[in-house]
């Protein structure tokens, strides 16, 4: 055998200098490599062994780029794609090369992390069905991509913040250095011709960076008041703006103060703390966004002709045949017309085990086909299908957590309206009450305003956020929601999914055997054998057996039987791995321990059966003894069968638990409980948990959970345990009293400097500074989070390493050790 000179596969032998081929498809694309003088590929390329490459013969179904082509204002047309098949900075030299050297291309540039393509040509001179064609014949299988499904608006608005800052801090050392200047001369008797001056010089460079850096409060102030309510954004709009044109003010006419150094300055501090509040917030793109990626970016429809065609999912219809290939997701609801194969629903149900899909059978999409081609009639697309209606049920579920707004926001619907009052009454007093002209009585109004401007109160939750999102980073965990430490703080129940977030989401295989050393012996023997067999499937069972025997050498020569399992033609008969009936080990495992199960059946041999067990994560059961011992309520709400469940719970110590629930039934569930005044901590990781994720009064997921549920979650957490559940419970009450502790600050400080500012006693400058002072003493109090706080949360949550220790003892001392060990010792 030697490796095709094309693809790299293995191949008969050649004759001479005859280069060999796999198939015809790479005997033509080689030639078509060649004739276009880019034969430097086969040199340059590196093969990476563990990826098999793709062969032309083995793509019939052809793309329609129809519906995907894009003309631009130039008169060109543009197409972006996604490539499959790329393996290294070769491949992308010779897509590159090859489609550039065709008439009538303007540009084409692939990205190798990526694999997207964008290609641009003339109508007339090139045709677009011809160029993706060149494409295939290559050896590469293009895709449909839409960039436009790609979200932005979050960072957009970050950078907005940003420049603003910036722009506002320039402006506001400038003029500052310009105030040092005046408050130096007004001590030296300036004369006001040139204190004019440089009033002048503070306003050409204040006023632009006002008028340019104040929009992100202007723009909301604006909306809020013509929807007829007030918000924070309103006195900061009017202080600024009253500020800034007081001073012009009294520039123009030659007054003796002016306050543009207090206005910039003023917006310079409220723009550093919106900016942590967006920085905190960590806004995810939309849920329906990333359902994108579970849904199919291109479908295989059969055409009555019996040909292949590939589409956007926009195209595909009721009625239609669509061919689903192993190892990719059913891309729409429909039952199976043709085939046999297993099915990964687990996103879905949240059943661990794949189920066997026959003829008749309904599908949906989302899941994944594990082990043969399979034809689907569609029955339902796009808004008709499972998932959309996932989305639907998060809709409403995003309504209902709509209620939950900042404490900062709640307490401004009343500060808001109490400043402008207090600022109104002050000026109306002055200029009615005192006989004082309305230009000193409106600076004092504006003192109030500015002393009253709720800077520290907008610092007092997002600084809080940000050192203690910092703090949770650190130890694995990230929040994503502004408002998840304050709803984590009043969490009083935590609800579980099952598969992948209590448990580990993988199978790991029992060791058979009654525990002597000859049944040892036997067990290891058979293991091999079965693990040689697995080798050739992407079954989940078939996997853990791979991993629990890793030496184990790939048998040649086994065929699949979809559904069933593995057939391996010995000299002595079949060996056959799959399940009970498959197999003929009689019996329909009624009575057994209804954990998943894998037969191993040999010529003249008892079979043998693998039993495996998705085992909790090593510090489960520690977590909910905790949580517990914190007076919090623990429950399991999960797609899996009850017994299964039921066995679960019994280990890690739950007592409540609710088995194969839908999306729809684990939402109806979390509302009742919000129902009943509970505030609920959902922790899920399937896409069936996405709509529960978004019910709950507060979620988490792990990172290694369905993306739709990692966008639908309001903190993420790594690594392999649970303890990060913990850690940000505790870090949230810690946050929430800090953040109590920052709100009497706030108002203490008003307390006592409003008056004086009602009193005339406090000028804007002066007022700008209580107000920097009052942020810095917030800011301050906060780092107390980490400083001070930060080791009773690692004394009272332990560190990973401790609990990895303690997991490897339980394991030491289990009568269920991963055979994969034992193997090891057996060696």
């Amino acid at each position: 055998m030697t490796a095709c000179a094309h693809c790299g596969q293995s191949t008969p032998g050649s004759n001479g200098n005859v280069p060999s081929f796999c198939c015809s498809g790479c005997a033509a694309a080689h030639d078509l490599v060649r004739g276009l003088g880019l034969g430097g590929y086969y040199a340059r390329r590196t093969l990476d062994t563990a990826i098999r490459p793709m062969r032309p013969d083995e793509m019939p179904a052809t793309l329609d780029p129809s519906g995907l082509v894009r003309d631009e204002p130039d008169g060109s047309a543009c197409l972006y794609l996604m490539v499959d098949g790329i393996q290294c900075g070769a491949c992308v030299w010779l897509i590159e090369s090859a489609l550039s050297r065709q008439p009538g291309v303007i540009r084409v540039r692939l990205n190798m992390t990526t694999r997207r393509l964008v290609l641009c040509w003339w109508p007339q001179q090139a045709n677009v069905a011809e160029l993706v064609g060149l494409i295939g014949r290559l050896g590469y299988r293009p895709m449909p991509y839409d960039p436009a499904r790609l979200g932005g608006s979050d960072a957009e608005a970050e950078k907005e913040l940003l420049r603003a800052m910036a722009v506002a801090g320039f402006a506001a050392a400038n003029v500052m250095l310009i105030s040092v200047g005046v408050w130096a001369g007004l001590a030296e008797d300036m004369g006001p011709a040139t204190r004019t001056l440089m009033y002048w010089f503070s306003a050409l460079i204040a006023l632009p960076a006002l008028a340019w850096s104040i929009r992100p409060f202007l723009r909301p102030a604006v909306q809020a008041l013509a929807a007829g309510r007030t918000t924070m954004d309103v006195p900061i709009s009017i202080g600024v703006i009253l500020t800034a044109a007081i001073s012009l003010f009294e520039t123009v006419n030659g007054g003796l103060h002016a306050y543009f150094d207090s206005a910039i300055t003023l917006l310079f501090f409220l723009l550093i703390g919106r900016y942590l509040d967006r920085r905190a917030r960590g806004r995810a793109r939309s849920a329906a966004e990333h359902l994108l990626s579970l849904g199919a970016r291109s479908i295989t429809v059969i055409e009555p002709d019996g040909q292949l065609r590939v589409v956007l999912p926009e195209r595909v219809q009721t009625g239609m045949n669509v061919l689903v290939a192993a190892g990719e997701r059913v891309p729409v609801d429909g039952r199976v017309t043709d085939g046999i194969s297993d099915l990964d629903t687990s996103l879905i149900t949240g059943e661990s085990v794949p189920v066997v899909i026959k003829p008749g059978e309904k599908v949906f999409a989302g899941t994944l086909n594990l082990t043969a081609a399979v034809r689907i009639g569609v029955t339902a697309v796009g808004d008709g299908t499972l998932l959309a209606e996932i989305v639907r049920l998060m809709e409403v579920a995003e309504q209902g957590g709509a209620r939950y707004v900042a404490l900062a926001d709640r307490v401004s619907r009343y500060y808001a309206p109490v400043v402008h009052l207090t600022a109104l009454a002050t000026f109306l007093g002055w200029l009615l009450l005192a006989d004082l002209a309305w230009q000193p009585a409106l600076l004092i109004a504006v003192s109030v305003l500015i002393i009253t401007c709720p800077c520290a109160l907008a610092l007092a939750v997002p600084v809080v956020q940000v050192i203690a999102s910092g703090l949770l980073l650190r130890r694995g965990v990230l929040l994503k929601s502004a408002t998840a430490l304050e709803r984590l703080a009043t969490v009083d129940t935590v609800a579980f999914d099952k598969t992948g977030t209590l448990t580990e989401g993988l199978p790991d295989l029992i060791m058979p055997g009654d525990g002597t050393a000859e049944a040892g012996a036997e067990a290891v023997d058979a293991l091999a054998v079965a693990a040689s067999l697995a080798g050739s499937s992407r079954h989940p069972l078939a996997r853990a057996l791979c991993r629990a025997a890793p030496v184990a050498v790939m048998a040649a020569g086994v065929r699949e039987v979809p559904g069933s399992g593995l057939v391996l033609a010995g000299p002595e008969g079949e060996i056959k791995l799959g399940h009970r009936r498959f197999t003929g080990a009689g019996g329909d495992g009624a009575d057994g321990p209804h954990l998943p199960e894998l037969w191993l059946a040999r010529p003249g041999v008892k079979p043998v059966c693998f039993t495996f067990l998705d085992r909790p994560r090593s510090d489960a059961a520690e977590v909910v003894a905790r949580l517990k011992a914190m007076g919090i309520k623990v429950l399991i709400v999960s797609g899996d069968r009850a017994a299964v469940v039921d066995a679960l719970a019994a280990e890690i110590g739950i007592e409540e638990w609710y088995a194969e629930l839908d999306p729809a039934g684990k939402t109806a569930h979390l509302q009742k409980l919000a129902a009943d005044g509970r505030k609920v901590l959902m922790v899920g990781d399937g896409l069936n948990d996405a709509p529960a994720l978004t019910a709950a009064s507060v979620s988490m997921s792990p990172a290694s959970a369905a993306e739709v549920s990692l966008t639908a979650a309001d903190a993420i957490f790594q690594g392999a345990r649970l303890g990060p559940v913990i850690e940000a419970l505790t870090v949230a009450r810690f946050a929430d009293r800090l953040v109590r502790q920052n709100f009497a600050l706030a108002i203490l400080y008003n307390l006592v400097l409003v008056p004086m500012a009602i009193a005339g006693l406090i000028t804007p400058l002066i007022a700008a500074v209580s107000m920097s002072t009052s942020s810095i003493a917030v800011i301050v109090n906060a780092l107390r989070l980490s400083r001070g706080y930060s080791w009773k949360v690692q004394h009272d949550v332990g560190t990973g390493a401790a609990d990895d220790r303690r997991a490897r003892s339980r394991a030491a001392r289990s009568d269920c050790v991963p055979v994969g060990l034992k193997v090891r010792s057996v060696r």
